[in-house]
């Protein structure tokens, strides 16, 4: 946690991954996020996967950090106390970050009659209103038709929700950048993120779109290998590890790790290439290349590599799960300070990730759990909308909003 939005304030009202992602990177950064919830959680709330007692370390991850409303919203007053909050007074507020539909009681033209310069993010699936999910998107796009081995008898698609999480941080990047500009012009704004056009600009920008309307045909799948470069798993004699060598210098130190100098040169002389000046030459020919470095691999331990590898500047991981990983790799996790252990509203306690980003000279804060359900619903009342404590009580006795369950 680092203070540099601080006295920033955002309404969050979001489910699943891209808009709660945005707001946890700029609460993480200093910023008030103020999400409304329904009463007992929303469609995400018990997603999985679930600690053994059946809480959901999906939302306990997504949302360190912010405070919870917890309302009714399927009635007249709680929607009105929801529209209330998007658009609260502040000169630093006056921020929504939502991915409820265009329409309906939290659209745009409604919520602009209650705060003229309302910036109101909104993430979408698709740009005309249809809903979707990195699944989705990636099947519409094409992304599990380049994924997976040549021969793989269909889609192949990824678990990583890829899409989903660059959605966030851009939501986050244009709140900042029209929060910027409302600053300059007073003016406030909509701002629509649809997932799907989040993949398409994200294909168009690193080519693989140009490429397919160029060449007038589909990128190959290429399994392990990477594309255009040289870069495969290899099995070592006590595992398996990720190697690839992108510029010249990494070339030039697998080779010489792996004593390959010489096969490698013949090979060049007799293909008439120089991969050490052509890194797509070493993509072209892989299928030559392939064969000479894997006795290489194969006759050395992971433990003799490790040293001479990282001396060298090879660029290479091993192969291990995620499991091994957050037990044994004490850089990545344990001993990483993005993380820290904190106690969650699941009572469970267990590392916990902060901001990505180090700024280098000042304190990095420990992370903030997730709120529980409804754990600020009377301090947001009465602290942002400035509501009596006799006006809060009738609306926890009419069934309007709710604190947090008791244990």
């Amino acid at each position: 946690m680092y203070d540099l939005l601080s006295g920033m304030r955002i309404v969050e009202g979001a489910s699943f991954v891209a808009g709660p992602m945005g707001g946890l990177y700029l609460a993480q950064m200093g910023a008030e996020v103020i999400r409304f919830d329904s009463i007992g959680g929303g469609l995400d709330f018990g997603r999985w996967p679930l600690t053994k007692k059946g809480s959901s370390l999906y939302w306990e991850g997504l949302n360190k950090g912010k405070k919870s409303i917890a309302l009714n919203l399927s009635s007249p007053e709680g929607r009105e106390l929801a529209v209330a909050l998007a658009t609260a007074p502040g000169e630093r507020g006056g921020m929504f970050l939502t991915n409820y539909p265009v329409d309906g009681f939290l659209s745009y033209e409604r919520l602009v009659t209650r705060r003229p310069d309302l910036i109101c993010l909104r993430v979408m699936g698709f740009p005309d209103g249809r809903p979707g999910t990195d699944y989705t998107v990636n099947a519409a796009v094409g992304v599990p038709w380049m994924t997976g081995e040549a021969d793989a008898p269909g889609p192949v698609n990824n678990m990583l929700a890829g899409w989903d999480l660059l959605a966030g941080a851009y939501a986050s990047f244009l709140l900042l950048a029209a929060e910027r500009n409302r600053r300059e012009t007073g003016r406030g704004r909509e701002i629509r993120v649809p997932l799907s056009d989040i993949a398409v600009t994200g294909l168009s920008n690193l080519g693989e779109l140009g490429q397919v309307l160029l060449s007038g045909k589909d990128r190959p799948r290429s399994g392990n290998a990477v594309f255009g470069a040289f870069g495969r798993d290899f099995v070592t004699r006590d595992g398996r590890v990720m190697v690839v060598a992108i510029t010249a210098r990494q070339w030039r130190a697998l080779l010489k790790t792996l004593s390959l100098e010489a096969p490698v040169a013949a090979l060049e002389r007799g293909l008439g290439v120089d991969f050490t000046a052509d890194e797509g030459a070493r993509f072209t020919h892989r299928a030559r290349l392939f064969p000479i470095f894997e006795p290489a691999f194969a006759a050395r331990g992971t433990a003799e590599l490790q040293p001479a590898f990282d001396a060298s500047g090879v660029a290479w991981a091993p192969y291990q799960t995620l499991h091994e990983a957050a037990t044994r790799d004490r850089t990545l996790f344990a001993d990483n300070p993005v993380l820290a252990p904190i106690t969650h509203p699941s009572g469970e306690t267990y590392l916990a990730a902060g901001s990505a980003a180090t700024l280098p000279g000042e304190a990095r804060g420990t992370p903030v759990r997730a709120p529980r359900i409804g754990e600020h619903t009377d301090d947001v009342l009465a602290n942002l909308l400035g509501l009596s404590g006799e006006a809060i009580g009738r609306l926890h006795d009419a069934g309007t909003v709710s604190g947090p369950a008791r244990d």
